[in-house]
């Protein structure tokens, strides 16, 4: 709080300061009209007083002038308005509202600011920029979408985004009237009026509706529009749009109105004006094949479309124009057929117009040519009748009641009746297509609500007006009429709803001129009365006008002509030319003519003329020649001339209908205005802006606010910006609307000023000036009260300066005076001295010349004499370096011989007191003492270690008896194998099939070297490609730029890739939703019940669930688990023995049964030892499993037997014996199964010999003659090499076993050679005794027992104290684990009475059984097939995540993948196929149905994103088996590659991703803009709204207060929320790095568009406010370490716009600063800031425009896109990082609460 006093103290004097420059202007500002520029500022420089009728001004150039007032000269000027208010962006907030105000504000906004948009209360004024802006995108439509229409900066936009939010609120239609003259932007604000529409109620389901609508403006826009004087691109024509939408306000279709087609066009054009544009698209694209049959050529040789001599229009491209519009009308269905027969027609119209109608001699009629090209191309390209055309073109038919005559016609009229038909059939044409949009756009459905936009031509008035003119005009008229009733209507609403007293206010009504045109006997009234006189004619209808409405004061005549009549509109005086109004009122078109066209070959042209609106006289047609009106009633044919109705006429009611429709809906006004008549961009014309201004009635709600309370304020606004006018005790009331009050009443006396409303304070026209006049001068006061205390203080300071100064003077001018007495003495002895070296330069001169000469001849002697002293020296010093090198040799010489001679003299030294030392030594240790302190309780030691060596010695001899009897038994093994050997090669050599087989053999040799030539090529192949890429990785570390292209590419293909993923999982959901409406269709509606609306299947077991880790599980003996991986070994060896042994006895008895078949006893022999073998194996095994479970035995009974101390440790060692006893049984079953195998491969044996041995007595032919009967089938070969490999693997085991006999013996030899060694210690050492006397002996042996037995005690306690340490580590742990364990099998017994209650299986019989299965887990889940339903709807569509909380991470994955696994190494690939896609569909369909749940999509994407993990750790390549651990390897799928499953997953993932990303932008969408630019983080930081900045009562709920607005608080819980949960959920940290980069991506889009778009934000406290909010989040990021994530990088635009926000902005130095400061800032958004920055007060300065100009040039140059806002949809590609699993899957714990009891570890 302080510190905010203090900056808030140190704001306050800075204010006060620039106040002192603001005191300067002490003279009031004001308007005076002018000629040139409308009005002209002025300020007034002498006081005026009453009475006075001159005002004394002086304008912006300085110079004066004296300006007249009083009643019959001027009134007094208007006063202008502060410049704070200069810029607003409603000028309804002006203090002082009138027409000057208005003028400038919209001239400084267009002008200095580039804003094109302004509001006038309800209207929006759009000023044409006659350039392309880049504020139309999607990401425009996006920042408006959802906002107040008060809230953003003007925009069309905005009154869209109002429309469409009243029409969901008040459920009513709305109109958008944008209206306008030619050139003003009428179209393209309708335009995009219309795209906003399409892209904010896009259509539910995929018809494509919004792209028809949008599809049908280049239609219109081709037949339409045309080149006029004001606008390339003038609409010829009125429509009205209706955009219908359904209950959930999605488009579904679309209806549209034209009214008053310029059919005159196209026969005739102004000078630089053209026809429409779709002529000159068929002209410029007459070379393309489809469009040869038109005969068309360049639009110059056509008179249509070259009378305005200008055929182009710069930057128009009418080639490719027409390619838009066959695409346009391809969207709409219009079909190629149809389009061609379209442009027939109008290629058709052309060439009529170059029809030469040659005239006769006498005038009176006229021909045509029967050789005209044109008029055959005329009649080829509609289809009809040559002759017929040229006969009817020059004649006309008379008909009487009594006959009927063909008269000709003059050159004239026929050239009348040639462009008379010409713009008939172009009306028709443009009828039908319009019709043809509409019933494209048509739906089924039914509309609930509609939006209409009318783009209508406003009020205009040329040189010369005519019959188009006065319609256009009268249409004006009755919309202004409706427009002055609806303000009046909304003023009046919010008085009544505020309960202020309404006072009826006096607006312009014009009733009357209305009245005059169309009321009975009115202008078109006299206008059909006149058209049905046989001979009338405009002179006569004129006279009649003059007779009737003379008296009328909106109707005048002219004085100098009869031919032409005014009508005073609401605008302006308009002049008509009658003549012509006949004409155009009728639409003459002769019938003859249509009939021929009726008659046409062609369809499109038959059908045109064939409608029911054609019938009628004919000399007209029904259908209006200027509009094209769909009725609310169908109108009934015409059958005469009576009946018919003329174009005026059919205007007038259309015209009615229109205002039916608008009356029924809530209108909103688009008033458009074209600045200058040149098309400069931003060149403002005040006389054409205020001629426009009073037309289209902007002025007039102007002066309708300001005739009530035009300034409205709300109560906490007004006490904050009026506080300074309040006493202390006004201070202290607690209520601030009862103190406004109290204020208001003070300042203001006259309480007609203002009025106070339930919410707001509204004001008379200039009483917040003056309250703004009241608060500048208490800050006036304040200032020069302060001033006057500064001031004196100033004064106070300045005078001791001065007496300080004054004394100081005193004191140097007295130094001054005596310095100068000093510098005259100075002077005088100078002088002297001058003298003085004068004489003396003179002398010395002389002396140095001679000088030098002298030097000069030493120099020379001198140097001789120098140069033999050299000589001398140089010889001296060489002697001198010789003398040097010969002593240090002779000194270094002595040096080293003495040195030698210490050493020596020191080693003998040493050697004596080393013997002396020793002898010392021996002493003492033969003393007695030493032996007793040495040899204390020895002796009890020396007894044990030779009772221990006696054992040791025992052990050893029995143990070599052992390996002898092994040895005897190898050996006769290995003679009888070898005996076997033999007997093998005998029986193979003696038959002669070996040489087949040899031959065969050679051939595979052949293949096998083949083979590997082949793969030494490919090898080779593979090398080089190495090398290649090796290279090309060098090349490429050379070019860095190369790898940043490429990285650079990567993210774009894989943004690409990642938007088609997008694009995929879009319309996939269509999909769905059109199967669903489909579903929706076929059944009766009522309620469904849907999976998500059933109760979840829990588990009612109240046990707790049991881990079956099997680290935990296991044993830790070694030998134990040795024994259990053993006995899984039998048990497979006996599988597959059994299998073999099936085999063989089948193939036995079908070749006992075959009797006169040969048997191979070669392949009977290899099988049986091939079983024996094994067989012996196994018995072997046996024996060592046996062997160490009597040594596991003994070491646990011993071990146990130590620490009987402990009661837990003997329970534990007995429940381990127990374990040991049951392994025991099961080796003890696994023998008997073996001997029964031993005994069945015997008897099989046997039974092959004697069949061998019968079929060889039985085989008396010999076997050369039967090979080939017995390889007929590839026995033989089998044969021989199952022989090959049984040699191999006898001599395989010959060879261990001659290995392992030679290791023993070389064992033994070791031994032996150690006792040699140690009989010949133990010689030498009784040698030595025996020259020792009796006493030395005694002693040395003692001595010698001592240090032996020493070493080895120490030795020994050593290794006992180890093997003690250990063994209690391992008891301890063994405790710990058999503890546990004892727990796991209880809990298990436990599960599985549960799981035998609720589901028997087969499996689970057997309690033994489970328990080794647990022990062996593989980390396999087995399910039944029928099963995989329920698996998935519990693992996925009912899981919540809270469920699995507080289990591992993404346990779902890890079961899912568990699953997989298992089916995988079944080998089920339907299994495989079927689980991955249900669990994919399912995924799918949760996240579907929780489309909105971030916490759901969060789970699903972490597991998604694991499972996928999983796929690529368990996958088997080894790209992915680096960290894995050994086991995991282990767990690698066997069987398939589920590569292409891992591709749908990723994508998968990569559309979770998208949604979750989605889910949070929508979360905090609403929270953004609020936080981090409208909540006040540092109090009374941010300012007060001045005006203008108010939201609209049509947008807001003002009864409920609208919501309440976010707090940065709130936004960084929100975000702590998601982050929260993503790391609960295990989401991989890489990604939900990437979440949150996104989210600040969005943070920062929303806040700078938001910046960029609202005046009010746009300031230097929102800058600093903004700052600090964004410090915070970097805070935030740093506190949840994810400062690396990239995501502060995202915020660096809003960072540098804030930063903007708080530079100065005046000198180019700042300039420059700006400059290098706003990188992540375009130019756009740099001097979008700049011209929206707003001062806070009238203290400080606005952004001069030429600052702005400099900004620009300096950055023109900047390469950068041109969008000005951020796209807020930008996503950035998404990468997921592989990152494998530490976890075992064997570890894996499943809950019983997940009801998964079906699922069987394996």
């Amino acid at each position: 709080r302080q510190n905010g006093l203090s900056f808030s103290l140190i704001l306050f004097f800075l204010l006060l300061l620039s106040l002192i420059s603001w005191l300067k202007l002490k003279y009031t500002r004001v308007w005076i009209p002018d000629p040139e520029e409308v009005w002209k500022s002025a300020e007034i420089i002498k006081d005026y007083k009453e009475g006075d009728t001159v005002l004394h001004l002086k304008l912006e150039d300085e110079t004066t002038l004296e300006y007249s007032i009083g009643p019959k000269d001027n009134p007094l000027p208007f006063l202008r308005n502060p410049d704070i208010l200069v810029g607003e962006n409603d000028l309804t907030a002006l203090s002082y509202l009138h027409e000057p105000a208005v003028l400038h504000n919209l001239k400084v906004r267009f002008v200095e600011s580039n804003h094109i948009y302004t509001y006038c209360g309800i209207v929006l004024v759009a000023i044409n920029p006659y350039e392309q802006l880049h504020i139309y995108g999607e990401e425009v439509i996006t920042a408006y979408s959802g906002q107040n229409m008060g809230d953003m900066d003007p925009h069309i936009f905005a009154v869209a985004e109002e429309a469409y939010k009243q029409m969901g609120r008040d459920e009513k239609n709305q109109s958008i009237i944008v209206s306008g003259e030619s050139g003003a932007g009428k179209t393209v604000s309708a335009k995009y009026a219309m795209r906003f529409f399409a892209t904010v109620g896009g259509s539910a389901n995929d018809t494509s509706v919004e792209e028809k609508v949008l599809a049908s403006s280049p239609i219109m826009e081709a037949i339409g529009n045309a080149k006029t004087t004001r606008n390339d691109n003038s609409s010829r024509f009125g429509k009205y749009i209706q955009i219908g939408f359904d209950r959930r306000y999605h488009i579904i279709g679309a209806n549209m109105r034209t009214y008053l087609l310029e059919k005159s066009r196209v026969v005739f054009q102004a000078e630089d004006e053209r026809n429409y544009h779709i002529f000159y698209q068929l002209c410029a694209s007459s070379s393309l094949p489809e469009f040869k049959d038109l005969s068309l050529t360049s639009a110059e040789d056509f008179t249509y479309t070259s009378l305005g001599e200008n055929i182009f229009i710069d930057g128009v491209n009418d080639a490719e124009d027409l390619v838009k519009t066959r695409e346009a009308l391809k969207m709409i269905g219009v079909k190629e057929s149809h389009q061609m027969s379209i442009f027939k027609i109008i290629a058709s119209i052309l060439h009529l117009g170059n029809v030469e109608i040659v005239s006769e001699r006498d005038g009176e009629s006229c021909h045509i040519n029967r050789d005209d090209t044109y008029l055959n191309h005329f009649c080829r390209l509609l289809g009809i009748e040559q002759e017929q055309m040229e006969h009817w073109l020059s004649r006309r038919k008379l008909v009487t009641t009594s006959e009927t005559y063909v008269k000709n016609m003059s050159h004239a009229q026929a050239v009348n009746a040639r462009d008379a038909l010409a713009k008939h059939i172009y009306a028709h044409l443009f009828d039908w297509i319009v019709e043809h949009i509409n019933k494209a756009l048509h739906t089924s459905t039914k509309q609930h609500s509609f939006i209409g936009v009318l783009d209508i031509y406003g009020f205009e008035t040329f040189e010369i007006n005519s019959f188009e003119q006065f319609c256009i005009n009268y249409a004006n008229e009755k919309l202004q009429q409706q427009f002055n009733s609806h303000v009046f209507k909304l003023e009046q609403e919010e008085y009544m709803k505020e309960q202020i007293p309404w006072t009826l206010i006096d607006f312009y009504d014009n009733q009357p001129c209305i009245d005059l045109i169309e009321a009975k006997l009115g202008i078109l009234d006299l206008l059909d009365e006149e058209c049905k006189v046989p001979k009338g004619t405009d002179q006569n209808w004129a006279q009649k006008l003059y007779s009737k409405h003379s008296n009328s004061g909106h109707f005048e005549k002219p004085r100098m002509s009869n031919r032409s009549f005014i009508v005073v509109h609401f605008a302006d005086k308009v002049e008509y030319q009658c003549d012509g109004f006949l004409e155009k009122n009728r639409d003459t078109v002769y019938e003859e003519q249509i009939n021929i066209l009726k008659a046409s070959q062609f369809q499109l042209v038959a059908d045109l003329f064939h409608d029911g609106k054609d019938s009628g006289p004919p000399s007209a047609t029904s259908k209006s020649s200027k509009i094209n009106v769909r009725a609310a009633k169908p109108v009934p044919k015409g059958h005469n001339r009576e009946h018919r109705k003329s174009v005026g006429t059919q205007f007038r009611n259309s015209l009615h209908l229109l205002m039916e429709t608008l009356n029924a809906t809530t209108p909103h006004y688009v008033r458009c205005i074209k600045p200058n008549d040149y098309k400069e961009s931003f060149v403002f014309d005040s006389k054409r802006a205020v001629q426009q201004l009073r037309a289209c009635g902007v002025l007039e709600t102007i002066r309708i606010s300001a005739a009530g309370y035009p300034s409205r304020w709300t109560y906490p606004d007004f006490f904050n910006r009026y506080r300074v006018l309040m006493t202390k005790k006004d201070m202290t009331i607690g209520d601030k609307k009862q103190v406004c009050k109290n204020l208001l009443e003070t300042l203001i006396k006259d309480p007609d000023k203002f009025q106070f409303g339930k919410t707001k304070i509204f004001f008379r026209a200039g009483q917040v000036a003056y309250l703004e006049k009241l608060r500048a001068d208490k800050f006036r006061f304040a200032c020069i009260k302060i001033q006057k205390t500064v001031r004196g203080w100033l004064q106070r300071i300045r005078y001791r300066k001065i007496r300080k100064s004054a004394i100081t003077l005193q004191r140097y001018g007295r130094g001054y005076l005596a310095r100068r007495y000093a510098e005259m003495l100075r002077l005088t002895r100078a002088a002297l001295i001058c003298q003085k070296q004068y004489r003396m330069v003179q002398v010395r001169r002389e002396y140095l010349r001679v000088r030098r000469a002298v030097i000069t001849i030493q120099a020379f002697a001198r140097g001789m004499f120098v140069r033999r002293l050299y000589q001398e020296f140089l010889l001296h010093h060489k002697a001198m370096i010789i003398q040097k090198t010969v002593r240090g040799w002779l000194v270094r010489k002595k040096y080293l011989h003495a040195r030698n001679a210490a050493i020596v003299i020191q080693c003998f030294y040493r050697r004596v007191r080393a013997k002396r030392q020793l002898k010392q030594l021996k002493i003492e240790a033969r003393s007695a003492e030493h032996f007793k302190n040495l040899n204390v309780g020895m002796e009890n030691k020396i007894v044990q270690l030779q009772k221990k060596m006696d054992n040791q010695s025992k052990e050893y001899k029995t143990q070599n008896e052992q390996l002898i009897v092994t040895n005897t038994a190898l050996g006769s093994e290995v003679t009888k194998l070898q005996k076997e050997l033999e007997t093998f090669r005998i029986r193979q050599t003696a038959g002669t099939q070996v040489t087949s087989l040899q031959e065969e053999l050679e051939k595979l040799r052949v293949e096998l070297q083949e083979a590997h030539a082949q793969k030494k090529q490919i090898e080779e192949e593979f090398s080089n490609e190495k090398q290649g890429l090796k290279q090309v990785r060098k090349d490429g570390g050379d070019e860095p730029q190369k790898e940043i292209r490429l990285q650079v590419e990567l993210d774009e293909e894989r943004q690409r890739y990642q938007n088609l993923v997008k694009e995929y999982s879009r319309l996939e959901q269509r999909y769905e939703n059109l199967q669903e409406d489909l579903s929706s269709m076929k059944f009766h509606p009522g309620h469904r019940r849907y999976p998500s609306n059933q109760s979840s299947l829990g588990s009612d077991s109240n046990y707790t669930s049991i881990n079956f880790e099997k680290e935990k599980a296991a044993m830790d003996l070694s030998v134990f688990m040795k024994l259990q991986k053993r006995v899984r070994e039998l048990e497979q060896e006996r599988k597959r023995l059994q299998t073999n042994l099936e085999k063989v006895e089948e193939l036995s008895k079908r070749k006992a049964l075959l009797q006169n078949t040969d048997y191979l006893p070669s392949f009977r022999l290899c099988s049986s030892n091939l079983l024996c073998l094994q067989r012996q194996e196994l018995e072997t095994e046996n024996k060592k499993l046996k062997n160490d479970l009597n040594e596991l035995r003994k070491a646990v009974a011993d071990r146990a037997s130590e620490n009987n101390s402990s009661n837990e440790l003997q329970e534990g060692y007995n429940l381990l014996l127990n374990q040991l006893k049951t392994a025991n049984e099961e080796l003890d079953v696994r023998k008997e199964e073996v001997l029964i195998l031993k005994t069945q491969i015997v008897n099989s044996t046997r039974q092959s010999e004697n069949i061998n041995h019968i079929v060889s007595l039985k085989t008396s032919p010999p076997l050369t003659q039967d090979w080939g009967y017995l390889n007929e089938d590839g026995e033989l070969g089998l044969a021989y090499q199952g022989l090959k490999q049984v040699a191999r693997l006898l001599e395989a085991q010959l060879q261990t076993q001659s290995r392992q006999h030679k290791d023993e013996l070389e064992a033994l030899h070791t031994q032996i050679e150690l006792l040699k060694d140690n009989l010949e210690k133990k010689q030498e050492m009784l040698d030595h005794f025996s020259t020792l006397s009796p006493e030395a002996l005694v002693e040395f042996s003692v001595q010698q027992e001592i240090t032996r037995l020493t070493n080895e005690n120490l030795l020994m306690m050593m290794i006992v104290l180890q093997d003690l340490k250990e063994l209690v580590e391992k008891l301890e742990k063994n405790e710990k684990k058999l503890k546990k364990q004892l727990r796991i099998y209880m809990k298990k017994v436990q599960e599985l009475e549960v799981s035998q209650a609720t589901r028997s299986r087969p499996e689970l019989t057997r309690q033994v059984t489970v328990q080794r299965k647990e022990k062996d887990f593989e980390g396999m889940l087995e399910y039944y097939k029928e099963d995989e339903a329920l698996l998935v709807k519990s693992l996925i569509t009912d899981m919540k995540p809270n469920v699995v909380s507080a289990t591992v991470p993404c346990l779902p994955a890890y079961i899912l993948f568990m699953c997989i696994r298992h089916a995988d190494y079944i080998n089920d690939d339907q299994k495989v196929h079927s689980l991955l896609t249900t669990t994919i569909n399912a995924i799918k369909k949760v996240l579907k149905r929780n489309n909105d749940d971030f916490e759901m999509t969060s789970f699903w994407l972490a597991n998604t994103s694991r499972l996928l993990h999983c796929l690529k750790q368990y996958s088997g390549d080894e790209a992915f088996m680096t960290q894995n651990t050994a086991k995991q390897n282990e767990h690698c799928l066997k069987n398939f590659d589920l590569a292409e499953y891992r591709q749908v997953l990723s994508d998968l993932s990569i559309q979770i991703y998208q949604q979750l990303v989605r889910i949070a932008e929508g979360i905090m969408q609403p929270m953004i803009v609020s936080a981090m630019l409208e909540s006040e983080s540092i109090p009374s930081l941010a300012g007060v709204k001045t005006m203008g900045y108010r939201n609209r009562s049509s947008s807001l709920d003002c009864e409920s207060g609208g919501p309440a607005g976010y707090t940065l608080q709130a936004l960084v819980r929100q975000l702590g929320q998601f982050s929260n949960i993503m790391a609960d959920h295990g989401l991989d940290p890489e990604i939900s790095q990437q979440v949150v980069r996104q989210l600040f991506y969005s943070i920062n889009a929303v806040t700078l568009n938001n910046l960029l778009l609202r005046k009010d934000v746009c300031s230097w406290s929102t800058g600093m406010q903004l700052r600090y909010n964004i410090s915070q989040l970097e805070e935030w990021l740093r506190g949840k370490n994810l400062h690396q994530s990239g995501a502060v990088a995202t915020l660096e635009p809003v960072i540098q716009a804030a930063q903007l926000l708080q530079v100065k902005k005046k000198t180019s130095q700042d300039a420059e600063a700006i400059c290098s400061l706003c990188t992540a800032l375009s130019l756009q958004q740099i001097v979008k800031i700049l011209n929206l920055y707003t001062p806070l007060n009238e203290f400080e300065e606005r952004v001069t425009v030429s600052f702005i100009r400099d900004i620009q040039n300096r950055l023109q140059d900047r390469a950068e896109n041109n969008q000005l806002l951020v796209d807020t949809k930008y996503t950035f590609p998404v990468l997921f990082p592989y990152t494998p699993s530490v976890l075992s899957l064997e570890t894996v714990h499943i809950p019983a609460s997940l009801s998964l009891d079906f699922l069987t570890r394996v």
